[in-house]
């Protein structure tokens, strides 16, 4: 496995949020473990989920798998920084999961529908918001097919919400077509890298004891 090692030398910085949308199918789920598993620092938001687990996944890693009463028990107890209702079933981020990794400096990736990317975004305005486009909905309708989890009505609506949720890509910072894994992996890499650069996020009295460090050394 390559892991490409880019932490910033330069004094402790916040942690970015890197918020991924994109229609069901769109392939989200594959490219963001893959990106959390190249990039060191880069930690994936576990959401809370009424639905019950898919074949292969694991309560805790994948989801949160609770029941809706407990999940209408956290929607009271104010503990979601958003929350929706997708395909009969509710989604949530918890609160102070997102809030303690950023203060600690950890960068987090998380996969989330277009409602709930714009109740992030109203909450944390410096995050980073990236849109991942199928190749084609001939394409998406081909993917949701071949994975055996959705009826023929079930990928019907899926479809036809992916055609309203792509005309508001434009809410996004950064896109991505999907057509083929690796290049997809790396255009995200870059934009992680990139974010990681910005002077804006990193603590200018720590950079200032480390130069200080630096011409003691010297």
């Amino acid at each position: 496995m390559v892991t490409i090692e880019n932490d910033i030398p330069i004094g402790h910085r916040r942690g970015r949020l890197f918020v991924i949308s994109g229609p069901s199918g769109a392939g989200k789920t594959t490219l963001c473990k893959q990106l959390v598993a190249r990039i060191s620092n880069l930690t994936f938001s576990v959401s809370y989920t009424t639905r019950p687990p898919r074949e292969g996944e694991v309560d805790g890693k994948d989801y949160s798998f609770v029941t809706n009463d407990a999940f209408h028990e956290m929607i009271k107890g104010n503990e979601f920084i958003e929350w929706a209702k997708v395909y009969e079933h509710f989604y949530g981020t918890h609160r102070n999961t997102v809030i303690q990794s950023l203060d600690e400096g950890t960068d987090l990736v998380v996969e989330i529908d277009e409602q709930g990317a714009m109740q992030l975004k109203k909450a944390f305005e410096e995050g980073v918001f990236i849109y991942l486009f199928p190749p084609t909905l001939a394409t998406l309708r081909t993917r949701l097919e071949h994975r055996g989890k959705d009826s023929q009505e079930s990928i019907q609506m899926r479809l036809e919400r992916a055609k309203d949720e792509i005309q508001h890509f434009g809410e996004y910072t950064y896109f991505t077509v999907n057509n083929e894994l690796e290049q997809s992996l790396k255009q995200l890499e870059a934009v992680v890298i990139a974010e990681r650069m910005k002077t804006a996020y990193v603590n200018q009295s720590s950079v200032g004891e480390q130069c200080q460090d630096h011409q003691k050394e010297a």
